[in-house]
């Protein structure tokens, strides 16, 4: 019996080939993929207990610096990538996210299709080999996490069962079509789905989870079910009513705002923390954004990369007093003078000493200004969330993003007084002034401000309709930006997809 150890991309009808770039390490590694037995290409059904930890132990998608995470960072007024002289040039892959100028060769936009695509389908695989009720629903779960994912870059879903034959195309869901089937399957798993408190670890769909993607795609309704990508958007009462339910079923768990506001990224228990990673170490967040020589860390083998600031008008929205806009660490042994929060200014050594750059010979001081292309070592407002002397699990979903949504939900639901109550509970908790008056660009800050860099920020920006305007560098504001492109090569592997408007055909 012959195995195979990987997906056959044709097969997926997905795109083919993957980057490899050694210095910022843009490959999404398979880490713990189980193979598959099958004869003369058809499916034989597998262990589907390992199949289902196998995924979750591929969940380093969610960290790495690239793929996923840039196509929803880089692409916002959150994050800039700068080339800074030939380090983070990387044929220009970072600076087309920022300038919103990709097409359908980008290789991020192709890894991400790869990645989400291959793990629904390895859901396909764990549902046709017999599990328990449990893990069918966990398996639910994860293929609506992935497939929602898809669906929120593309508006439209590729999906093959393990039914077809190699020559069969995979059938493919209009960005409508897909929002039913997500919900259906994780309406579905609900009922089996464990019901999991706060822990250092949440690693595995629950309830909760279940339940805050659920609130996070009703949210997103008028978005996914618009007849233009682009919109306006109108929001039905009825789906905030199931926004504010959901996030209450998520809260009825156990799940709480933290009030130590960078406790949750630390290994410690957090109410906040709704589902981690497994294996990974979120390590790439504060490697791909520190200085050189702020290096030196004991469980690091090299130092960190230099990369990617927040720009500051995005800074700028932080009150003085916010405790999420920094917090002093203190010079603990190893760790250097690194701080939480954003880094601007003179940046120091474990010894209290200003850190020197190597390269410039001049004092190490991050500075507002960061040009996309040509910046300097010293350039940019750096921002760290998980630092290296506690770092816990790289969080997937945490309860502030669902308190948030909840917040949202009242207030486009008309109930104002309730989401200003709320929003200014938090604020208060934050150690921020109240507000007197709650509107979208209110709401949209505050997201920002509570949770910048995690990822989430472009389909933020999507819904309020700031995904398009003008800022820093970005020189393309045309509608059809609020999809990325499919893949080049998966429209010549698979010809029931269809190109997205703007993209040629």
């Amino acid at each position: 019996m012959k195995k195979n150890t990987l997906l056959n991309l044709a097969y997926l009808g997905i795109a083919g080939g993957f980057l490899l770039v050694s210095c910022t390490d843009l490959v999404v590694k398979e880490k713990d993929s189980v193979p598959v037995a099958n004869t003369g290409g058809g499916f034989t059904a597998g262990n589907p207990a390992e199949l289902l930890n196998s995924l979750y132990n591929d969940h380093g998608l969610y960290n790495d610096q690239g793929n996923i995470y840039s196509l929803n960072q880089h692409t916002t007024a959150e994050m800039i990538p700068p080339t800074r002289g030939v380090d983070w040039g990387d044929n220009g892959v970072w600076r087309t996210l920022h300038s919103h100028t990709w097409d359908a060769t980008h290789e991020q936009v192709r890894n991400t299709w790869n990645a989400l695509n291959s793990r629904a389908f390895r859901c396909e695989q764990i549902l046709a080999s017999s599990p328990t009720p449990v893990q069918a629903a966990e398996t639910k779960a994860l293929r609506a996490l992935y497939m929602s994912q898809v669906m929120d870059l593309w508006g439209q879903v590729p999906r093959r069962t393990v039914e077809q034959g190699v020559n069969d195309l995979p059938s493919v869901l209009s960005r409508s079509e897909a929002f039913d089937f997500i919900v259906k399957d994780l309406t579905e798993a609900l009922p089996n789905l464990p019901k999991v408190g706060p822990a250092a670890i949440n690693a595995r769909a629950s309830k909760a989870m279940a339940n805050a993607l659920l609130a996070r795609l009703h949210l997103n309704k008028a978005v996914y079910k618009s007849a233009k990508p682009e919109g306006p958007y109108t929001f039905d009462k009825a789906d905030m009513d199931k926004v504010v339910a959901y996030c209450d079923a998520v809260a009825a768990d156990g799940y709480a705002l933290d009030p130590d506001f960078f406790n949750p990224f630390t290994a410690n228990t957090s109410t906040d923390k709704i589902m981690t990673d497994l294996q990974g170490s979120p390590r790439n967040r504060w490697m791909m954004t520190m200085h050189y020589d702020q290096g030196g860390f004991p469980a690091e083998q090299s130092g960190p990369w230099n990369g990617f600031a927040t720009l500051a008008e995005f800074y700028d929205k932080f009150e003085a007093g916010d405790s999420r806009r920094f917090r002093e660490v203190g010079f603990q042994k190893g760790f250097g003078g690194l701080h939480k929060g954003f880094l601007i200014g003179q940046q120091y050594r474990e010894d209290k000493t200003p850190i020197v750059d190597s390269r410039s010979k001049k004092p190490l001081a991050f500075t507002r200004d960061v040009p996309l292309a040509g910046a300097a070592t010293d350039k940019g407002i750096r921002a760290i969330k998980y630092h290296p002397s506690d770092f816990g699990k790289y969080l997937i979903f945490r309860f502030a993003d669902v308190y948030l949504m909840k917040v949202e939900a009242l207030y486009r639901g008309g109930n104002t007084a309730a989401a200003l109550a709320q929003l200014n509970a938090l604020r208060t908790l934050r150690k921020a002034t109240t507000v007197s008056s709650i509107n979208d660009d209110v709401m949209l800050r505050e997201r920002g401000l509570e949770l910048y860099w995690e990822g989430i920020a472009r389909t933020d920006e999507v819904r309020f309709g700031k995904f398009n305007r003008k800022y820093q560098d970005v020189v393309n504001v045309e509608p059809h930006t609020v999809l990325f492109p499919i893949p080049a090569v998966a429209i010549a592997s698979n010809t029931n997809l269809k190109q997205n408007p703007g993209y040629g055909n």
